[in-house]
């Protein structure tokens, strides 16, 4: 049991790393980045990066990170308390990160998308479009980062202790 505990353990906490590293390196790096562009770059690129990523690599470590802490908490029940707190906590943590991405980022992609190809919208139209999208986007990717940063501290803690 306890090898069973220990897999389920380790591979939330690699869904985990990769979903929390992915909105780290947007909010440290790629909206930073898109902040010095123009409105239409920002806009374009933004486009683009949405219809990327909904690919099966991004949705299996996306849909997997809550199932798998759930995963990891079902299995440790038994265990220590604190192992088992810890658990609890990362998934807390990944579902709050779930629940912003679905409620928060998802319906800006979508105004993003439906603002229509970028090359085909007037200027003021642009501005208008990265207005509604861009300051909200960031604050709810930099929620999602905290929050998935937090279920990976916690689970590598839930895994020394185990």
């Amino acid at each position: 049991m306890e090898g069973v505990r220990l897999a389920a353990v380790v591979a939330a906490t690699v869904v985990t790393g990769l979903l929390a590293g992915t909105f780290f390196g947007f909010a440290v790096g790629v909206m930073p980045g898109l902040a010095r562009m123009g409105d239409r770059v920002v806009v374009g690129v933004m486009q683009r990066i949405n219809e990327a990523i909904l690919n099966p690599w991004f949705l299996v470590v996306f849909v997997s990170n809550p199932v798998l802490a759930a995963v990891a908490v079902g299995v440790c029940v038994g265990s220590p308390w604190t192992v088992v707190g810890w658990l609890v906590a990362a998934l807390v943590c990944s579902v709050v990160s779930l629940a912003v991405t679905v409620r928060g980022s998802v319906p800006l992609n979508d105004a993003l998308a439906a603002a229509g190809p970028v090359e085909r919208l007037a200027e003021a139209e642009v501005a208008r479009v990265r207005r509604r999208f861009e300051a909200g986007w960031v604050r709810f990717n930099v929620v999602r980062a905290v929050a998935s940063t937090l279920a990976l501290g916690c689970l590598v803690v839930g895994a020394v202790l185990l």
